[in-house]
């Protein structure tokens, strides 16, 4: 049996606001897009952390993204296994079914989940180590890129510059999955690296010919 309770108040009482302001000034729109699907011309990979508000940053409307969220926006090696893959599945339906022009994965500051792979992997998060913990294996995508920073003695720059290399670990990832380097190649969809500074309302992109982020 399923043991639910009823909807919060306080998210009810913000439904019942948006259907009488938003949705009702909107209402021709919404219909449109009811009948007409989802035509979104970018993807974006993003963190699941609360504070990150994608549609916000960019201004954009409803049928604008197709966003998918995961622990410390990351994207796993292309693997036929049989198993589930969320990630992996919502960027097969993005490029062959939506037939996206641009996925940009989008990295952020005080990221949680890129501090937990932090402490696993320097011995300080032993739960995380553990086979039962779904995110310390999920983290496991970003050991390479701690690797490359691991030496950097300042803990705030070292953990900056781990974030940063889950975008760039997501964005080699991506390009391992056939269907991404096959759009790619013939010049139909583009990547996107980014990483946004929260408390300074900050967005950096990663300048492939300089190999490094550079402020928008």
């Amino acid at each position: 049996m399923h043991n639910t309770k009823p909807l919060p108040s306080y998210l009810v009482q913000r439904y019942h606001g948006w259907k009488a302001t938003s949705y009702q000034e909107n209402q021709v729109w919404y219909r449109n897009l009811a009948a007409n699907g989802q035509h979104p011309r970018a993807m974006v990979i993003s963190c699941c952390d609360s504070r990150v508000h994608v549609t916000s940053l960019f201004g954009a409307d409803e049928g604008e993204f197709f966003i998918h969220r995961n622990i410390a926006n990351l994207v796993p090696p292309f693997k036929e296994d049989g198993d589930y893959h969320g990630t992996s599945a919502a960027i097969e339906y993005a490029v062959t079914a939506l037939k996206v022009s641009h996925v940009i994965v989008m990295g952020h500051s005080s990221c949680g989940g890129v501090k937990g792979c932090s402490d696993m992997c320097s011995g300080n998060a032993p739960a995380l180590l553990e086979k039962s913990s779904f995110v310390g294996r999920w983290m496991d995508i970003l050991r390479p890129g701690y690797e490359k920073v691991k030496d950097i003695k300042d803990a705030a720059t070292r953990e900056s510059a781990l974030e940063k290399e889950a975008v760039l670990v997501s964005m080699g990832n991506l390009m391992t999955f056939p269907f991404v380097k096959d759009a790619v190649e013939n010049g139909t969809l583009t990547l996107h690296g980014l990483w946004h500074n929260i408390g300074e309302g900050g967005l950096e992109f990663y300048n492939a010919e300089k190999t490094a982020f550079e402020q928008v």
